[in-house]
């Protein structure tokens, strides 16, 4: 008889720090077998063998793979023989990247555990950013916008304000805005400033979708208006014709998760920085830019 594919597995993620990292990696590799659905188990902050003795105590309760980010050597010594002993995978998921940087800098790795939580210039840049965003969220710009590093602009139900945090926390002051036909647009965002403007849309039948769950959600009953499809397209119409007078970019939202927006914007950030440098660079050495 075949053996029939198991419909779900154990994925233990050890860590002696907050397990982000492992987290994230096991999701990059787990949504590639879409057949089988992983039921993770996190072990955050494991630092001493009083505590991983829990963490194997739960291992071999529910077997499965086990991925871990672990400095302490007798504790990974520790680890792998019980895993080798239940049969089960064990896996140091930064083991050969650090292989590769050691190879490459021809230096030794100085461990160090949630050294990259360290309180740095760079965790409070970011503190910052998300301080800054969360005070212009909805539409309150900052009063000089060359404090902000990026305005996005869009309709209700763009993702804005997720994206905007998400921006936040990878540095970047952020600060959004609704457009609304009926309203007058902020024609300082228009004016000179140093923001990055670009705008969120979506298709006309997911902002619709989405409003009316929200609609739901708050018990109104009198958004007939904000949930027509055809006033929605319009919307979305408006948006667009804002953005080619201004030559602001626009990102279709529809499939894309939060974070593929931000990556997208980030990308076409810094692009038009380059192309700006290169024309810079262009003119002052009195050559031809890549617009002639």
């Amino acid at each position: 008889m075949a053996h029939s594919q198991p419909s779900y597995f154990h994925l233990h993620l050890v860590s002696d720090s907050t397990g982000e990292t492992l987290t994230t990696i096991a999701k990059a590799a787990a949504v590639q077998y879409a057949q089988v659905r992983p039921i993770d188990h996190v072990h955050p902050l494991v630092r001493n063998a009083r505590q991983l003795k829990r963490v194997l105590q739960e291992i071999e309760q529910a077997p499965g793979i086990v991925l871990y980010t672990i400095v302490n050597l007798d504790l990974i010594a520790e680890l792998e023989q019980r895993c080798k002993e239940l049969k089960v995978p064990c896996l140091a998921v930064l083991q050969p990247i650090m292989q590769v940087f050691e190879s490459y800098l021809g230096a030794p790795q100085t461990p160090t555990v949630a050294g990259q939580h360290v309180l740095d210039a760079d965790y409070f840049r970011r503190i910052d950013a998300l301080n800054f965003t969360m005070a212009h969220d909805d539409g309150r710009l900052p009063q000089d916008l060359n404090e902000a590093d990026i305005i996005l602009l869009g309709i209700s139900r763009t993702s804005k304000t997720p994206t905007s945090i998400y921006l936040a926390q990878r540095g970047y002051k952020t600060a959004n805005v609704p457009i609304v036909p009926s309203l007058p647009f902020p024609e300082e965002i228009a004016s000179q400033h140093s923001a990055f403007v670009v705008c969120l849309i979506a298709s006309p039948d997911r902002i619709a979708e989405v409003r009316r769950n929200r609609a739901l959600l708050i018990g109104d009953r009198d958004l007939d208006d904000y949930v027509d499809r055809s006033r929605i397209a319009a919307e979305i119409a408006f948006t667009r014709k804002i953005c080619a007078q201004h030559g602001w970019p626009v990102i279709d939202v529809t499939r894309r998760s939060v974070e593929e927006t931000a990556a997208t914007i980030i990308r076409l950030m810094h692009d038009l920085r380059a192309d700006k440098e290169e024309a810079v660079a262009a003119d002052a050495a009195g050559g031809p830019s890549h617009d002639e």
